[in-house]
């Protein structure tokens, strides 16, 4: 949609006195935000709006500083999304108070793709920061975009995850479009427009203050089809993150922690009270919905054929013989693998040592061996 035709949009929006609940409740009163500029002062009034609020509408007293906005974005070179827009993100309409206007940077089409949100405290331990990159890697590398705050820790590192593998990732901003913070993150910034969208619902140069995080956070629970959080403490973001996505009706996914560290009481807490336990990706994808589920099954085949292709065309005759043995679902016995590749017990060891050091074959308990899913 043309910029201009935001106006009225952004003039409500910047209307003092309106968070995003009463002007989403105005809308679905009126019809579009034309309409109820032009509704009569009693009928703002019958709203039950503050006298300020409602003459504030009535004498269209923001339409200047939406005009003002508009030139910054312009200056910017991002765009508007309204309800009206098809690009805007469906899975947000679904929440009681979905941002009215939302500033985006990047490829807005990927907004109403799959997505999953991966969030946490912004202090991890070594396994959170471990866990964060692993799931941020392997569900982008399926398909998925990656949803986050772009914030010190686990977002970032999800975020960073999901990129390093060329996968998609959505930044969501707890302040204006043009403001980067934490400044440290400005390459993952630009990565992430690279290979996703950043979004806002603050105006330009809006910065951080703590209480739009709460905010920029019902975004992170309400557009993706759930969310993972990795680490976070008793009175976390990442808790409420969760429990929002809990009301919006989103999958919630805990990752197991340590119970003497403070950093676990959220996802342990969240799996207690029935959040889904995830150890890896595919703990999350078999909770997606099965068209969602189903298509990143095949995309994740082809991709894994193609992987398994270069890695047997880098191997030695006798490698790529035991290789072709093994299974990346079913662990096969050593003594499984001397019977059918019809070897001596000590070449075979020898080969499955060698395919260990090149990272695509790994040895389990009781000497089984599977491939690696690379």
């Amino acid at each position: 949609m043309e910029l201009e035709a935001s106006l009225p949009w952004l003039a409500l929006t910047l209307t003092p006195g309106i968070a995003a609940r009463l002007s989403a409740r105005l809308l679905r009163e009126f019809g579009s935000p034309d309409d109820v500029f032009r509704a009569p002062l009693p009928r703002l009034e019958a709203c039950n709006l503050p006298a300020p609020v409602a003459q504030s509408i009535h004498r269209k007293q923001t339409f200047w500083r939406a005009e003002k906005e508009l030139d910054a974005v312009r200056r910017i070179g991002c765009r508007m999304l309204n309800w009206t827009d098809a690009e805007y993100p469906q899975s947000l309409l679904q929440i009681y108070d979905p941002p009215v206007v939302l500033y985006v940077r990047g490829d807005a089409g990927i907004l109403n793709g799959p997505n999953i949100g991966i969030v946490g405290t912004r202090r991890p331990t070594v396994y959170g920061q471990q866990m964060a990159e692993r799931l941020g890697r392997d569900l982008a590398a399926r398909g998925l975009g990656i949803v986050s705050g772009l914030a010190r820790g686990v977002d970032a590192i999800a975020h960073k995850g999901a990129t390093d593998v060329g996968g998609r990732a959505i930044g969501v901003l707890g302040t204006g479009i043009d403001v980067c913070y934490p400044k440290e993150n400005r390459k993952l910034y630009e990565k992430v427009l690279e290979r996703g969208a950043i979004l806002s619902e603050f105006p330009t140069g809006w910065h951080p203050a703590p209480e739009n995080f709460p905010v920029r956070n019902r975004i992170i629970a309400g557009m993706p089809l759930g969310v993972v959080i990795v680490e976070g403490k008793e009175h976390s973001g990442s808790l409420i993150t969760a429990r929002l996505a809990m009301e919006f009706g989103r999958e919630v996914f805990g990752v197991p922690g340590n119970a003497t560290q403070e950093v676990s009481f959220a996802p342990n807490l969240l799996i207690k009270q029935g959040a889904k336990l995830v150890t890896g990706a595919a703990d999350v994808i078999e909770e997606l919905p099965t068209p969602v589920r189903s298509a990143l099954v095949q995309a994740e085949a082809v991709e894994q054929a193609q992987l398994n292709l270069l890695a047997e065309a880098e191997l030695s005759p006798t490698e790529k013989k035991i290789y072709a043995l093994l299974s990346a679902e079913d662990p096969k016995p050593v003594d499984d693998i001397v019977e059918s590749s019809e070897l001596n017990s000590s070449e075979v060891l020898a080969t499955l040592f060698t395919l260990e050091m090149k990272g695509i074959v790994r040895q389990l308990p009781g000497k089984q061996f599977v491939k690696v899913l690379l």
